[in-house]
């Protein structure tokens, strides 16, 4: 006996009609909306940000709720992996992403580079950078903005 399945074109066209539809991101994301911060959600925030675990720090810097003078101590983290992470969260203040331009590990400056809200003169700074990847970063993260259709 065979395992294979052959359905008639009758059945096929059933199941495409009983298919689910689909949601966009917009109405998926208010049928699970994300729970608000609370007091408590930040002093937890505040806590695990002085964690010995460079990992736990580097959540609570990759996190959209942490406080931004959180954001400022993270930034000055001895930890590399901790400081990449608060260069690359769209969330991060632009200030302190001016002052991560400046940091000693070209992977931090790379991480700031690509971040989409860095502002534009930081950008031009890292344009300039002496980390060839740093340079190369910001030249293709241009390219995208090139390719993009203009906005009517």
């Amino acid at each position: 006996m065979s395992c294979i399945r052959f359905n008639t074109p009758a059945q096929r066209q059933a199941m495409r009609n009983s298919r689910p539809a689909m949601l966009t991101p917009e109405e998926a994301a208010a049928l699970h909306p994300a729970p608000e911060v609370t007091e408590s959600k930040v002093r937890r925030l505040r806590l695990l940000a002085t964690d010995p675990n460079p990992k736990i720090r580097e959540a609570v810097a990759s996190s959209y709720n942490t406080p931004a003078d959180l954001f400022e101590t993270l930034a000055a983290d001895p930890d590399e992996g901790v400081r990449g992470c608060v260069a690359k969260n769209e969330a991060t203040p632009c200030d302190i992403l001016r002052a991560l331009a400046d940091d000693r590990s070209e992977t931090v400056r790379g991480w700031v580079a690509v971040n989409y809200f860095v502002p534009a003169d930081v950008m031009e700074k890292l344009a300039s950078d002496r980390s060839r990847t740093v340079r190369s970063l910001v030249k293709w993260k241009a390219s995208l903005a090139e390719d993009q259709p203009a906005a009517v």
